[in-house]
């Protein structure tokens, strides 16, 4: 990092960091007891603060990683600073921790997009300042650094567990894969793509080597037309059946091997990946949610998908290969009509955006959800085509984290979003500044209107006597 970068990083962190502390001010003003899912997280850090470690609210679904930590840097920091009675471990306190996540996951960000992005001498300094304050602003993770939730803190662990594994560290991505998944279970799914990265990396240098050997220009690693696919599969099928090279592939992934492991005994012995409350935590075979996923990111990364190039290559592609097209289409209809799942707390929680989402768009005729299909197909082609410059091993990998991690979920959250689109956009390319510009400004309407909504346009429910506020 040259020195002017350093300064730019170091003033744009700080400048970040204090503006977070004035809104966490504000917000611990006007919300000063815990709210939605803090009733539960913020008795049982208490709890664990007082030395109860056998008392567990079964409405918590996740793992006591939070708890830990909270307890971790509250207890010693009360200590050194000699506070005693309801200070430590009060609401604010606790909610403080993940203002220190939201530091670490900016620098972070900054880490891994300095390392992905290295061969690119194209980028700026302070393009890649104003890429990694865009995402740390990102407006789902952002809003929950200012409330007792896990996200921060998962996000952290498994950014932090993505910066090792590409620095080569594994054993210490695995270890911290594993404080990730303490913080949320699903988060495993990310140690499987960061063991991914190392295969991915393996198949790509091989199938180099293939393709050399045989002199085959029209087919490269990096092209992922439908021709291709079935070539690349089968070459993916001889090598992972190579016991020599089965055990190359092991001996690198061994950490994160033993951390899947140890996540299927703990599933095992649990009886489930859910910790609490599973009732409301069913898994299920629920396919849309890999079209909301897209429409979120094509919303969220609108200048880098929905652009007018983008819009013409893509009825260009459509002109060229109607028959693919028109398979993905009837796929796609069939996966809504025989998959489609709603939960209750959708249709019942009016606190959150996707309560109006789905009742504004989706329960206005029955046949919204299969006009959609269109955009998702669009979304989804835009989506692959911006990942291009990633190897075809890297996006296969990818594409089944990214299924694994949102498809078994019946619930509609944004929440769970989160991961799989800050490790989409870490590696896509960088735009133009304008264009950077612009997603750092939408970012902060969106944050704007969302804490202004949060803070000011409270409202009661009929058979409650508590304020309710708007959320993600």
């Amino acid at each position: 990092m040259e020195r002017a970068e350093a300064y730019g990083f170091s003033g744009a962190i700080s400048g970040a960091f204090l503006l977070s502390c004035l809104l966490f001010a504000a917000v611990s003003r006007r919300q000063r007891g815990p709210y939605m899912d803090e009733v539960f997280h913020v008795p049982q850090a208490q709890a664990y603060c007082h030395g109860r470690f056998l008392q567990w609210d079964p409405m918590i679904t996740t793992l006591p990683g939070l708890y830990l930590l909270s307890v971790g840097v509250v207890k010693p920091a009360a200590w050194l600073l000699g506070w005693t009675g309801s200070v430590v471990c009060s609401v604010g306190m606790l909610r403080f921790i993940n203002l220190l996540f939201s530091a670490g996951n900016f620098y972070l960000l900054y880490l891994l997009l300095f390392k992905i992005h290295q061969k690119n001498k194209a980028v700026s300094g302070f393009q890649r300042i104003l890429c990694a304050l865009t995402l740390a602003v990102f407006p789902t993770l952002y809003f929950f650094t200012f409330l007792y939730y896990t996200d921060p803190g998962s996000v952290f662990f498994t950014l932090f567990s993505y910066l090792m594994c590409l620095y080569g560290n594994h054993k210490t991505s695995a270890l911290l894969g594993f404080c990730g998944f303490m913080f949320r279970q699903t988060n495993i799914v990310w140690t499987v793509f960061c063991a991914g990265n190392v295969v991915a990396e393996k198949l790509n240098e091989a199938w180099k080597i293939e393709l050399q050997k045989k002199k085959d220009e029209k087919i490269s690693s990096r092209k992922g037309s439908f021709s291709d696919l079935t070539r690349i599969l089968q070459f993916l099928v001889e090598y992972l059946l190579s016991p020599k090279k089965l055990v190359t592939l092991t001996a690198l992934t061994w950490p994160y091997i033993v951390l899947v492991s140890l996540f299927f005994v703990f599933v095992f012995i649990n009886g489930g990946i859910v910790v609490g409350d599973r009732s409301s935590h069913e898994a299920c075979l629920h396919f849309p949610q890999l079209f909301y996923f897209l429409s979120f990111t094509a919303f969220f990364a609108f200048p880098h998908l929905l652009t007018p190039s983008k819009i013409r290559k893509f009825l260009l592609s459509l002109r060229k290969h109607p028959v693919q097209y028109s398979l993905v289409t009837i796929i796609s209809l069939f996966l809504i009509w025989k998959f489609t799942y709603v939960h209750k707390y959708l249709l019942a929680d009016n606190r959150h955006y996707t309560f109006y989402v789905w009742r504004k768009v989706f329960q206005r005729h029955e046949l919204v959800k299969y006009l959609l299909v269109p955009f998702y197909i669009f979304a989804g082609w835009s989506f692959a085509d911006t990942l291009k410059s990633k190897s075809i091993f890297w996006i296969l990998m990818y594409f089944v984290c990214l299924l694994a991690v949102t498809v078994p979920q019946k619930l509609l959250e944004f929440r769970y979003f989160i991961l799989p689109f800050l490790i989409y956009r870490l590696n896509i390319p960088f735009l133009s500044l304008y264009r950077q510009l612009l997603e750092l400004v939408f970012y902060i309407l969106v944050n704007a209107v969302t804490f202004y909504l949060f803070l000011n346009r409270t409202f009661q429910w009929e058979n409650s006597d508590e304020v309710q506020r708007f959320m993600w």
